[in-house]
């Protein structure tokens, strides 16, 4: 399905949804940081001191993770930090920032360029792909970009459990069309709602890799559910994410992407250009987090609240202080 630009109306309408939804959260006027911190390697930075900022996250576990960290990293730098996790939807979650209800949100430039920006064909580069998104997006819908981290590409994969790797000798995207012809029955997909119908997701997959979904074989599930359908072969091909923890613990065999479909998802901060203008100094206070951010960092950290059932926010500010970036009150 091919995005389009929205008329003004259609625009309006979306950012009121937003913050219909944002309101039935009963997150509306957000929430205070739930654990203190004191400065680490982030010190405190006069501008920002006893300034309210507002931080939101989608609504899945690395998100909540990539939150936390954005809060923590500003309440070491003095701000009055506002908490406004878990929005539903990426395009609800970008909403909330151009419309002045979040003021900084981690984001993806895979889905900045695709599902905000209606591109259809990825740059597969990472930095041309961010130099690309970081120029659109400001000339477009005036939000910058900051601290974008290469070392993370939360992309789309498909995955699959060893039985079925094993049986079916699969390794690659491009195996998919051979397995509908040779075992039609294992044909089956477990994918989010998101994945359904996003430009990035199984529309564009089918299209590439020149195949075609029975929609009787395709069940979507939520996110999380998906990675344990996979591994008990409730589906043959499970929708992941490359960063999620569950890929080790439930040793799913992720497929190789060997046309490049999916675009590059390096994490990045945004928020909108007149409020870096306002405050350079927010680039300083997030680079430190992204340079200690990696894919192996955050499949570990993932990992803790999805396999072990932490607290999102306990994993996020005992990484930050195990790495040097915050102190936690009492501990020295």
């Amino acid at each position: 399905m091919k995005l389009r630009k929205r008329s003004r109306a259609l625009k309006a309408a979306s950012l009121a949804m937003a913050g219909l939804m944002l309101s039935g959260c009963g997150l509306s006027s957000g929430s205070s940081v739930p654990l203190a911190v004191e400065p680490g390697i982030i010190q405190p930075v006069p501008e920002l001191e006893g300034q309210t900022i507002t931080v939101g996250s989608k609504n899945f576990t690395e998100q909540l993770i990539l939150g936390y960290l954005g809060e923590f990293a500003l309440s070491a730098a003095g701000a009055n930090v506002r908490d406004l996790s878990s929005i539903q939807g990426s395009s609800t979650a970008r909403n909330a920032l151009t419309s002045d209800q979040i003021d900084i949100l981690w984001d993806y430039t895979g889905t900045s360029w695709v599902n905000y920006n209606g591109n259809n064909d990825p740059i597969p580069d990472a930095r041309a792909q961010y130099e690309a998104v970081k120029k659109q997006d400001l000339e477009r819908n005036g939000v910058a970009w900051t601290a974008i981290d290469y070392q993370v590409d939360n992309t789309y994969a498909f995955a699959v459990n060893q039985d079925a790797a094993k049986r079916l000798g699969v390794e690659e995207n491009s195996d998919i069309p051979r397995i509908m012809a040779e075992h039609p029955e294992d044909a089956t997909f477990c994918v989010d709602t998101e994945f359904a119908s996003r430009n990035d997701g199984l529309p564009g997959v089918e299209q590439t890799y020149g195949f075609k979904t029975d929609p009787s074989k395709v069940k979507v599930l939520t996110e999380g559910a998906i990675y344990q359908a996979t591994a008990q072969g409730t589906c043959t091909f499970g929708e992941v994410f490359t960063t999620d923890g569950r890929i080790r613990s439930l040793d799913l065999k992720v497929l190789a992407d060997d046309k490049q479909f999916f675009p590059r998802y390096n994490i990045g901060v945004t928020l909108r250009d007149e409020m870096l203008k306002r405050y350079p100094q927010l680039a300083q206070v997030f680079q430190p987090v992204s340079e200690k951010l990696t894919n192996e960092e955050l499949m570990k950290l993932n990992a803790q609240v999805d396999v072990e059932g932490r607290d999102p926010a306990d994993v996020a500010r005992d990484w930050m202080a195990e790495q040097g970036l915050v102190k936690i009150p009492g501990q020295g």
